[in-house]
């Protein structure tokens, strides 16, 4: 089902969870005592009835009329998707591109429909799953090429529809959250496992568009391990792949499909792979002096053979932050869990493997079986983390409220040049705080581990100027996504391309594939209203979305 409460046009999740004003200020002064740095004066969002909005471009169809809205809150609701650079504009009420209308279809037939009037009327159409992007894939912003922008809202697609205990798999419809997926698939002992940040909003069909990575640190680490087909509609017609557990015929028109954020077609549907629901588990907290030798600890366990569910290494700031390690540390997270059988023995071995790396049990492991309860109470650093990790997206909202800039940056790297890209991404990050906003800090921790590279995650906290916020970040992202990629690091590891990371895109993937993604989008999109701007540049000749040819950029011969 599709959220019946209201979403936070300006933040992350429901208006109803909004804290009260005197839990923010507590939560602000808690952060600048911590950080040294941040306003005193804790501002207050705007409402969504004081935004004004430029008039509509676009007039509502008569055949479409119960499928397209011109409410003013849903597109305030849909201009933004959840960045720091989208919450603080939407946080200053800052909204000069809304999308002109928003559709809200509840089955292919209607999609197919507005897809069509969209083509016909010259409209950029922006697919839109969760709104939880963090990269610019879902801001409306397209240039003059086209007459308007529609938001295309995949939120009524929703439901577990088909469910192949045999084959472990289950056929659901894109707009479904994560959430709502796991629910419809408890009664039949099964789970989609696939747990982002952004669990509790995210959808589907934006996980598989977005090539999104989960909370599984190895093994199934990303959408694409649990895709077994995609059915997507495209303005020259439908796409859908054979269901099969595994092929050798040819590209995969799965593949092609996982990570194109919508510019190839509007996801609708697709078989997944599922499992049963884990009820063994086994964790535990490693204390490292150094973020290095914690990083060989934890290659050495993927190394072995052995798949934790959950392997993070938080760095001594990041531990402390999130109430995992005492800020003297770092803090290895291993976990193990399964359907059939107890963990304890995996972990013990993975413990063995730490140990020889210079790691320190930090107290007693946490064991989990169905037949017993839990063998050990009381907060755990692993379970302080997890709540952290959940309530990261809410503490953001107080951090901007508060004027501290956040930022993260995600990449993943091969071992052979992890050192020098560490190295190399903390000192750019520190550089450029000093440099645009006086001062800052600098965490990080390895989300997954692979056993030929990691990928790491860095956060960039720094005291924020009101009204200069956009022009810190962008000089921010830019000296950080410039060491990334000098260092032989990918751009975005789980966050996608959107319009943020376009121009570090252009310059990691090869030319002639930029030529061949373009070919496609000429075949599948012909008016290019698909996303423009994202993966491809947009169309640049007012008046005709089609005329101006991807290959004439400067990117393309």
């Amino acid at each position: 089902m599709a959220d019946m409460r209201r979403r936070k046009f300006w933040g992350w999740g429901y208006e109803d969870e909004q804290p009260g004003r005197a839990e923010v200020e507590e939560t602000a002064a808690l952060a600048r005592d911590m950080l040294g740095f941040g306003d005193t004066e804790v501002r207050t969002p705007p409402r969504a009835e004081d935004i004004r909005l430029p008039d509509p471009r676009l007039t509502v169809p008569a055949s479409l009329a119960g499928v397209v809205s011109t409410d003013p809150y849903e597109r305030i609701r849909h201009a933004y998707g959840k960045s720091y650079r989208d919450v603080v504009r939407a946080f200053h009420g800052e909204f000069p591109n809304p999308p002109d209308l928003v559709a809200l279809p509840c089955d292919e037939k209607e999609t197919a429909a507005v897809l069509e009037w969209c083509a016909e009327a010259g409209a950029a159409v922006i697919p839109y799953g969760g709104g939880t992007s963090v990269t610019g894939g879902v801001e409306p912003l397209v240039g003059d090429a086209y007459t308007g922008t529609v938001t295309l809202d995949l939120g009524l697609l929703s439901g577990v529809v088909d469910v192949d205990s045999g084959s472990a798999s289950a056929r659901i419809l894109a707009g479904t959250t994560l959430p709502d997926a796991d629910a419809q698939l408890k009664p039949h002992g099964m789970t989609l496992r696939h747990y982002p940040q952004s669990y509790a909003h995210a959808t589907v069909g934006g996980s598989i568009v977005t090539r999104a990575g989960g909370h599984y640190a190895t093994g199934r680490t990303h959408i694409d391990d649990f895709v077994q087909s995609v059915r997507a509609l495209t303005p020259t017609g439908p796409w859908e792949s054979r269901r099969l557990p595994a092929s050798g015929a040819g590209p995969s028109p799965d593949r092609m499909l996982i990570g194109s954020e919508g510019v190839l077609g509007v996801v609708t549907e697709a078989w997944l792979r599922v499992q049963d629901r884990p009820r063994y588990r086994a964790s535990a907290s490693v204390r490292h002096r150094t973020f290095a030798e914690g990083a060989r600890a934890a290659r050495a366990v993927v190394r072995s053979g052995l798949q934790p569910a959950n392997c993070r290494l938080l760095d001594p700031r990041e531990a402390l932050l999130n109430g995992a390690g005492d800020g003297t540390h770092a803090v290895l997270i291993l976990g193990f869990e399964s359907a059939y059988h107890p963990q304890e023995t995996l972990l013990s071995q993975a413990l063995e493997c730490v140990r020889e790396h210079g790691g320190e049990l930090a107290g007693e492991p946490r064991i989990s079986r169905p037949e017993a309860a839990e063998q050990r109470s009381g907060p755990a650093p692993e379970q302080q983390w997890k709540d952290g990790f959940q309530a990261a997206p809410y503490l953001r909202d107080t951090l901007v409220a508060a004027g501290i800039l956040v930022e993260t940056f995600e990449t993943a790297v091969t071992w052979n040049r992890f050192g020098e890209l560490d190295e190399a991404v903390l000192r750019a990050a520190h550089e450029a705080a000093e440099e645009v906003c006086g001062t800052g800090v600098v965490n990080r921790r390895l989300t997954h581990v692979y056993p030929d590279g990691a990928a790491v995650y860095y956060t960039v906290l720094a005291p924020a100027r009101r009204g200069s916020e956009t022009a810190q970040w962008d000089a921010v992202k830019a000296a950080v996504s410039e060491a990334i990629l000098n260092t032989g690091g990918t751009i975005t590891h789980h966050h996608a391309v959107g319009r943020d990371h376009m121009p570090w895109y252009e310059r990691q993937r090869p030319d002639a594939f930029a030529a061949a993604l373009n070919a496609v989008k000429g075949e599948l999109d012909p008016h290019r209203i698909l996303n423009p701007g994202v993966l491809l540049p947009a169309p640049l000749l007012a008046g005709h979305p089609a005329a101006e040819s991807v290959t004439r950029t400067r990117r393309l011969p």
